[in-house]
């Protein structure tokens, strides 16, 4: 395996090595590079100052992506190429499209949060040339403006999208391409740093062989979590394994009625898929965070994680979703639901990692529904998650899948809720009969997001909400968000 990283940056190859394996782009773009353009505002990925550019190679094309320089480790770039705000300029000074639209648009007032902008609206000018507005704001959600200066900095988004206009990034692509195809083909990364290691390996067997070597050791994947581990506890960890350049990882198909989603797969890369077959899953994913974290952030990491409050789990185990594990020793399927064992504790053995999830494809006359409850709308953490599955013969229930997150230690059904509607007439009284069933099935608590009495109250009305949903249509339940999928 190579000890030196290997990634782009304004048209040529960089080389490095003797790296800490922890260390931020941004950092190493602000104490190495001097370059300060990208700016750091929180140092958890929320508020999009530091957002930076990643372009690699997907399916032969150049992608660019916007991604948070704060929380993404410097090794992670390695086969990739690094575009910050100072590379948009000319080579005779003049201003990019994106940030003349910004100036014509005044759409910059203190301009700390302008960089994040500036990079948020190239990567979309490279990747879509949506002008919508609800598309626009979902770009940029991920990108906070102090002075409140939004609607100049929009409208300058929607320019860029009708002008369509094409910059030295666009000319340079096929050389960039070059650049990158050069690149693909460098084994592994190991590097070492004083005691610690960080290790990068590209196939699965690979993977398997590291990790039963290195058991105690951290896996990276989109680094949402892991990030914050170094940015903010400032913890040293020992070993690194990250998951990002195994292609195993990456796949996503249809097989035999499911869709096989590797654990590498990003919310971005799956969020299509999944909502062209559940659309309220797709509309949870667009909730649960920024374009940016969307970019990083796995789907295999969220339930690795283990988070009673992470929001894929619910949904994912009404619909039967199961899970591969995989160890140097072979591999074992298990339902999803089996894996969360008890708080901070998963059933992932020695040396195993979350290989790829199998979501079972969407059956007729079925009625699927997911709902977050959270301070903020978008992009916070869940109080309650809630999910529901129901399949009905006639009036009756036929079979009711229920779980929620944020309710106990662990995403949980409601086991005893489903008892008492499993067979009955689908109307309110059973309805109602059943929520106040749900006080056997959870004790939760109270924290800063929300008091024990607020998250039941909450998961009862849910479950309401839902009967609603299947039995009046035309009501409207929901006033917020992305079309038919708006919530209230």
């Amino acid at each position: 395996m190579r000890q030196k990283i290997r990634f782009v940056q304004r048209g040529e190859i960089v080389e490095m090595e003797n790296v800490d394996p922890t260390k931020t782009v941004l950092n190493f773009l602000r104490y190495e590079q001097a370059l300060t353009g990208t700016k750091e505002g929180c140092a958890e990925g929320d508020c999009g100052a530091c957002s930076v550019v990643v372009g690699e190679i997907i399916e032969g094309e150049l992608r660019y992506q916007a991604v948070n320089a704060c929380i993404q480790f410097l090794p992670t770039l390695d086969g990739k190429e690094l575009i910050t705000v100072e590379d948009l300029k000319s080579e005779d000074g003049s201003l990019h499209p994106v940030q003349q639209a910004l100036v014509t648009r005044h759409g910059t007032q203190c301009g700390f949060c302008t960089p994040g902008f500036v990079m948020s609206m190239f990567a979309e000018m490279h990747s879509s040339d949506n002008p919508d507005r609800g598309h626009v704001d979902n770009v940029l959600a991920g990108n906070l403006c102090r002075c409140t200066g939004y609607g100049p900095i929009i409208q300058a988004a929607q320019d860029i999208a009708a002008d369509k206009p094409r910059d030295k990034f666009h000319e340079q692509s096929n050389a960039t391409l070059k650049l990158l195809s050069t690149l693909q083909d460098d084994p592994g990364l190991h590097l070492t740093f004083q005691d610690r290691q960080y290790f990068a390996p590209k196939t699965i067997v690979d993977l398997s062989e590291t990790l039963s070597e290195n058991p105690e050791a951290t896996i990276l994947a989109g680094a949402t979590d892991v990030g914050l581990w170094v940015t903010k506890q400032h913890r040293e960890l020992a070993t690194v394994v990250y998951l990002g350049q195994v292609a195993e990882l990456k796949i996503m198909s249809v097989d035999e009625g499911e869709l096989n989603i590797g654990a590498g797969v990003t919310y971005s890369e799956a969020w299509e898929a999944i909502a062209s077959l559940y659309p309220d899953f797709g509309e949870l994913i667009r909730r649960i965070a920024s374009t940016q974290i969307r970019n990083t952030g796995t789907i295999g990491g969220n339930i690795a994680n283990g988070s009673p409050i992470g929001d894929m789990p619910p949904a994912l185990i009404v619909l039967k979703a199961r899970l591969r594990l995989r160890s140097a020793d072979g591999y074992r399927d298990i339902p999803l639901e089996e894996f969360f064992i008890e708080y901070g504790k998963q059933d992932l053995r020695q040396g195993e990692f979350v290989e790829r999830l199998f979501l079972p494809l969407p059956e007729k006359n079925n009625h699927f529904s997911t709902y977050k409850i959270s301070k903020r709308f978008d992009q916070d953490i869940s109080a309650v998650c809630a999910a529901f599955h129901l399949s009905l013969t006639g009036d009756k229930v036929d079979s009711i899948r229920i779980c929620y997150g944020g309710m106990a230690g662990t995403p949980l059904r409601a086991k005893k809720t489903e008892a008492a509607l499993l067979g009955q007439d689908w109307s309110l009284a059973v309805v109602e009969q059943a929520m106040r069933a749900m006080t056997d099935d959870y004790q939760p608590m109270s924290d800063m997001r929300a008091s024990k009495d607020y998250r039941m109250m909450s998961a009862q009305n849910l479950l309401k909400k839902f009967f609603i949903e299947t039995t009046s249509p035309d009501v409207k339940t929901r006033i917020v968000g992305e079309g038919k999928l708006a919530y209230a």
